[in-house]
């Protein structure tokens, strides 16, 4: 059995969840149901980042003492597990770093690169950014402030541990020159290859514990924490069994997919690869950087007060509406302008006025012209040009393009979700939609049954129906509540779980003789105040 592994980043829990958040799940859980549905084991990893100096301020914010910084984590980290129950999140692992067996991988690799003297010990001058938990160097700060935030930096000159990355910098300029799909989209390839134009300067891997101790404590030396991106990086191979259980280990590295925001794109482009590539370890196969959403046109900030809240959107607009517009509303990779007005547009067109009308219209004809019975289909086998009248033959060159695009699903979702096109595929997906409501338009199916030519009408229905089935099992990675709904309504008694990713390019599967079980509205009109 093929393997496809992907992770989203570990988040930092110094306050509660927001859209970003939601968005890398939603992309990866997405991408990790149409792998399942072709058959291959899937591991989807997410987690918490829960160590560095944020989390050590936050903690004492709160009213905990120093020491208390497990106490603060423990109450944060259901915040994330619940919202992720809420999106439906089909996820294989929740790695926290705060995990034992985590802690013991992170010293594992710090001692194995100290004894290959990869790891030694001097004064840093330099600065840090605590929100970004980044160090800097004198060029690249300007004016004391962080390149990243715009925050103002920390003037750090203490003794410290440093993994000498230096020395892998033409190995990793060499590895994303001859590996094309290592870093996407292409200009995050070229932003990282602008970034190492530049020498690499060591990585400072440690904090003083007279400074933050809240951290992995340095295993040669209990003196020192080890710095929280060192640390959370390699919860991507802790959290399938590194070092001890080698067989896991092997079975999911490398990675497919590390899908990650671009403002953490030089921290696993960079540190990561060669921190693996100085364990002996392959990097992973593609990190893919997504943009931000903006909201008003900043990007979204606590101190800006314009953070969106997930749980607020979805419980006003229903989960499938929230996972449907982040993917479809911008090509993954970019920016998106996230607003209300946005989403309620997007749901009154596509949702509504598309999906929604399809089924209810449909249903409704089945109802009213078959008692809501699933028609046999008659005369299939009736050359064209049996049909005497254009009207005719036009309804069966109608019926014959709906049917070649959505059997033609399975492709266009082949071609685009390996290379997380999210919004490339739903265009596909509702390319067959629109021309199913245009069918019916074309096809008057109300003429038809006055003119009593029950045999098309049946074929016409039929051709609506089977279209239906195989958009509903197409959107079942971006939409699985929507699938359900939609086969429920169909008669469809198979569980969504138990389908095949070969059953959207099989036209014919909805047996002739099924009930419909016709619902409430998929998606009711949202009319705005």
């Amino acid at each position: 059995m093929n393997k496809f592994y992907i992770t989203t980043p570990l988040y930092y829990v110094n306050s509660k969840p927001h859209i970003g958040h939601s968005y890398t799940n939603i992309a990866v859980d997405t991408v990790s149901r149409f792998y399942r549905m072709k058959g291959y084991d899937v591991f989807f990893m997410t987690g918490t980042d829960e160590h560095g100096e944020k989390i050590e301020k936050a903690s004492l914010a709160s009213g905990l003492k120093a020491g208390e910084e497990k106490k603060f984590v423990d109450g944060i980290v259901p915040v994330f597990k619940d919202l992720w129950q809420k999106l439906g999140m089909q996820y294989d692992y929740f790695i926290r770093t705060t995990d034992d067996y985590h802690i013991k991988a992170v010293q594992a690799v710090l001692n194995k690169l100290y004894k290959d003297g990869r790891i030694y010990k001097k004064i840093y001058k330099g600065w840090f950014c605590t929100p970004c938990e980044t160090f800097w160097s004198e060029a690249q700060s300007e004016n004391g402030l962080c390149p990243d935030c715009k925050r103002h930096l920390e003037k750090l000159d203490e003794e410290n541990y440093f993994f000498k990355i230096s020395e892998y910098q033409e190995w990793l300029i060499d590895h994303i020159n001859s590996n094309t799909s290592f870093i996407k989209p292409d200009f995050r390839r070229n932003e990282v290859l602008g970034f190492l134009r530049e020498p690499l300067q060591d990585l400072c891997i440690s904090r003083s514990k007279i400074r933050m101790s809240w951290g992995i404590e340095v295993p040669f030396d209990k003196n020192f924490v080890t710095y929280v991106w060192f640390d959370a990086l390699i919860n991507y191979i802790s959290g399938i069994g590194y070092p001890g259980d080698t067989a896991r280990l092997e079975r999911y590295w490398p990675a497919d997919f590390h899908i990650i925001g671009k403002d953490i794109l030089r921290h696993h482009t960079v540190y990561w690869p060669i921190m693996l590539h100085a364990l002996g370890m392959a990097p992973p196969k593609t990190i893919f950087a997504h943009g931000w959403w903006i909201v008003k046109g900043e990007k979204m900030s606590k101190s800006k007060g314009n953070v969106v809240d997930p749980v607020a959107v979805i419980d006003k607009y229903g989960i499938d509406t929230y996972r449907y517009f982040l993917l479809r509303e911008v090509p993954f990779g970019l920016d998106g302008a996230f607003s209300e007005e946005a989403l309620i547009k997007r749901y009154n067109s596509d949702l509504a006025n598309d999906i929604g009308n399809l089924l209810n219209r449909t249903l409704t004809m089945v109802e009213k012209y078959f008692e809501g019975i699933v028609p046999v289909i008659k005369g299939q086998g009736s050359p064209h040009h049996s049909l005497r009248s254009d009207a005719g033959q036009a309804r069966v060159k109608g019926r014959d393009q709906l049917k070649e695009k959505a059997a033609g699903l399975a492709d266009e979702l082949d071609k685009t979700l390996p290379q997380l096109d999210y919004s490339g595929a739903l265009v596909k997906i509702w390319e067959v939609i629109n021309i199913a409501n245009k069918l019916i338009e074309d096809s008057k199916p109300w003429v038809l049954a006055k003119e009593k030519k029950t045999d098309e009408l049946g074929s016409l229905l039929y051709s609506l129906l089977e279209s239906l089935r195989i958009v509903a099992l197409s959107i079942y990675p971006f939409m699985p509540a929507t699938t359900k709904s939609i086969m429920e309504q169909l008669g469809v008694a198979e569980p969504v779980e138990k389908m095949k990713f070969e059953d959207i390019g099989t036209w014919g599967k909805l047996k002739p003789g099924t009930k419909v079980n016709k619902s409430k509205p998929l998606f009711p009109r949202i009319e705005s105040a």
